[in-house]
C-alpha cells in the first residue's frame, strides 16, 4: 500500500513538532517551512484550516492514509463512548505502533517494514499486516529467526520508554498487549476533539 516517503523533517516543520520522532535537522530550523523561512507573515487559520491540520499530522504521525483513517473514524464513531479518544485508541492499537512502543523499532516506518517482512509473531502466529488490530491480551513477540537481526537489537538497546498498557519481557523478546490505552496515557500531541469536528461536519 501507498505510504508518505517524502521528506519527514519539512513535515514536521510544516506542523511544528518532530511528529516523527527525534529529528537532529528538525530541531535546527523548527519553523515552517518556506522561501522566507521564519521571518514570513502568515495570516490567521480559518477553523476549518485547523481542524484538517489536526487531522493531518494525526495520519502522518501514526502513518496511515486517507481512506483507512476514514474507516477508523466511522469505527470509533460506532464504538460508543467518546469518538477522539477511540479513535486514538484505534490507532494505538494498530500493529505496526505496538512494535513501535514495545521498542522493538525505532520509529512507526521501521516497524511497518517489519511486520511487512514477517519477522513479528502474534500469540505465536506470524502476522505481517501492519493495521491488523490487537485486542486485550495478544501477545506480539519479535520471529525467532529474526532475533538477531541488528536493526532490532540496537532498537531495543536504546529504547528506554515504558507504557502502562504494555509489559515486555527481554529474554523471550516478547510483549503483551495489555489493553487499549486511556487518552491520558497516550504521549501523541493531538487534538483529537478537532479531528471528531472536522469529520462530523
Amino acid at each position: 500500500m501507498a505510504r508518505y516517503t517524502g521528506p519527514k523533517t519539512k513535515i514536521a516543520r510544516k506542523f511544528g513538532e518532530a511528529i516523527f520522532g527525534d529529528d537532529k535537522n528538525f530541531e535546527k530550523r523548527n519553523y515552517p517551512p518556506g522561501q522566507h523561512g521564519a521571518n514570513k507573515r502568515r495570516g490567521k487559520k480559518s477553523e476549518y484550516a485547523i481542524q484538517l491540520a489536526e487531522k493531518q499530522k494525526a495520519k502522518y504521525a501514526y502513518g496511515i492514509l486517507e481512506r483507512q483513517f476514514s474507516n477508523m473514524f466511522k469505527k470509533a464513531q460506532r464504538a460508543g463512548g467518546i469518538t477522539g479518544e477511540v479513535l486514538l485508541q484505534l490507532c494505538e492499537s494498530r500493529l505496526d505502533n505496538v512494535v513501535y512502543r514495545l521498542g522493538i523499532a525505532n520509529s512507526r516506518s521501521a516497524a511497518r517494514q517489519l511486520v511487512s517482512h514477517r519477522h513479528i509473531t502474534v500469540n505465536g502466529e506470524i502476522v505481517n499486516i501492519p493495521s491488523y488490530s490487537l485486542k486485550d491480551g495478544d501477545v506480539v513477540a519479535v520471529r525467532e529467526k529474526s532475533k538477531s537481526l541488528v536493526a532490532i537489537e540496537s532498537a531495543l538497546a536504546a529504547n528506554s520508554s515504558v507504557y502502562e498498557w504494555l509489559s515486555w519481557n527481554a529474554d523471550t523478546k516478547s510483549g503483551t498487549f495489555l489493553k487499549a490505552p486511556e487518552r491520558i496515557q497516550i504521549p501523541e500531541n493531538i487534538k483529537e476533539q478537532l479531528i471528531v469536528e472536522l469529520y462530523s461536519k
